[in-house]
């Protein structure tokens, strides 16, 4: 078992900047701006946002997954991976229409005040993980997300949706306003 102790600071302080930049690229867009097209995405930039608060959401699962699998033998979560791997095409449609049905629910202000929810259960959930459970990982479908890596820890799933936030904000078309 890895037993690298994990910078908990850091990931709370990326947290915290994500959520920061969340919410000044929410309060700065227009309605025309967040309806815009998105820079490689077939998303507008609403959409997009969305997608980035549903990499933080997911953790809250994914954590779940890991407890399990973390217990069992290596093999069945890899076998677990490779299931998850030959069903990629429909995770990617769902992944793909889900935003846009999203967003007619979310709206800008839900999504700000979900965002912060998760935002905030992830801090408590992190500051109560012990480090032996943090080092506990599975393996991942590695064609599902360009982030999952074969194996991860649940400390490498903390990390995860700030990596994924950073990659989509270079694809939004908004001004991040001061």
């Amino acid at each position: 078992m890895n037993t690298i102790a994990m910078d908990r600071q850091a990931v709370h302080k990326d947290y915290e900047r994500a959520r920061q930049t969340f919410h000044r690229l929410l309060d700065s867009a227009s309605e025309k701006e967040l309806s815009s097209a998105t820079q490689d995405t077939k998303w507008t930039n609403e959409q997009l946002l969305w997608h980035m608060l549903f990499g933080y959401m997911i953790v809250l699962r994914l954590r779940l997954l890991v407890r399990v699998f973390g217990w069992l033998p290596r093999s069945v979560s890899r076998v677990f991976a490779q299931v998850l791997d030959a069903a990629t095409v429909p995770f990617d449609w769902v992944n793909y229409v889900g935003p846009r049905g999203a967003v007619k629910f979310y709206g800008p202000q839900r999504m700000g005040e979900a965002f912060d929810r998760v935002i905030d259960a992830l801090h408590r959930r992190l500051v109560s993980e012990p480090d032996a459970r943090l080092a506990r990982g599975m393996h991942y479908p590695v064609r599902w997300d360009p982030f999952f890596k074969d194996f991860m820890t649940l400390a490498d799933i903390y990390r995860y949706p700030t990596q994924h936030f950073d990659f989509h904000r270079r694809q939004l078309t908004l001004y991040e306003g001061d």
